[in-house]
């Protein structure tokens, strides 16, 4: 296995260059902030990015965590990658990354400056610390036509309670890019309704779909709102409940896991079948 370590100070744009960089030098794996990426999914990991201190963050970013490692080094053993990109802020946690997870040396290295221009990396710098944005060099998808630019990531919690005062503000973004190894992904709106049947594909004997919906939302920038028909096996108001909870969770985790999409809004009108 190969490895070639990606160098840059902490917010001048490694992340958002990654996917070029990888593709650019044939590297199918990449790691960055604590975190396994393999064709444009994370596969094993946990980003440092969402770390509540800086302090968790760097310990996270260069496997502390044994847990972390081993799971990582576990599907590192699986892929068996010819070539693997790093990212780092120095060659000294390259080094600490490197043989947490018992991989050679970098054989080569390529720094920020390399790929970027000043004003690139001034426009990066400006993104994380003065908008707050992270990002995570994994690619969403977009809803063809409508859907254009950045995702909010659906894992990161954006809202923070303040203290004793129930008001709420925002704390960071972390987005994603809208371009792969492979280009721009785009994906007609039938996809969203086969992948609201597979999420649902282990509830066939309480639930059928009848249609399913999608639109663009107004209120998180690029979100997605659904709307769906079923039908439930009879029941119990609380049991009914209890499935159309589970089915929206479901179609959440499926289409977020999938597309990078954010399911800002399900919303599932019910008809209760009392001959089941």
């Amino acid at each position: 296995m190969e490895v070639i370590a990606f160098i840059g100070p902490a917010g001048t744009g490694k992340s958002d260059r990654a996917l070029v960089v990888a593709y650019e030098n044939k590297c199918s794996c990449i790691i960055d902030d604590g975190i396994l990426i393999y064709r444009n999914r994370i596969v094993a990991g946990r980003s440092a990015k969402k770390e509540a201190n800086p302090i968790a963050a760097v310990r996270r970013a260069i496997f502390e965590d044994p847990d972390q490692t081993r799971d990582v080094k576990r599907v590192l053993g699986n892929i068996c990658p010819n070539r693997i990109l790093i990212l780092g802020t120095s060659v000294k946690m390259v080094n600490l990354i490197t043989t947490a997870l018992g991989l050679p040396a970098p054989k080569r290295y390529i720094r920020i400056e390399d790929v970027a221009k000043p004003e690139e990396i001034q426009r990066a710098h400006d993104a994380r610390h003065k908008e707050g944005k992270h990002v995570i060099p994994v690619p969403t998808m977009e809803l063809r036509p409508e859907f254009k630019g950045y995702l909010i990531d659906p894992l990161r919690t954006l809202f923070q309670r303040g203290h004793g005062r129930g008001t709420e503000r925002m704390e960071k973004s972390v987005v994603r890019p809208v371009f792969s190894y492979y280009g721009k992904l785009t994906f007609a709106n039938r996809v969203v309704s086969d992948l609201v049947h597979y999420a649902l594909r282990g509830m066939k004997d309480d639930l059928q779909v009848h249609s399913v919906s999608s639109r663009k939302t107004q209120g998180m920038t690029n979100g997605i709102s659904l709307d769906m028909d079923v039908t439930l096996r009879g029941g119990t108001p609380e049991e009914v409940k209890t499935l159309v909870h589970r089915a929206r969770r479901l179609v959440q985790k499926e289409i977020e896991y999938t597309t990078g999409m954010f399911v800002e809004k399900i919303r599932i009108s019910v008809t209760t079948d009392v001959k089941r």
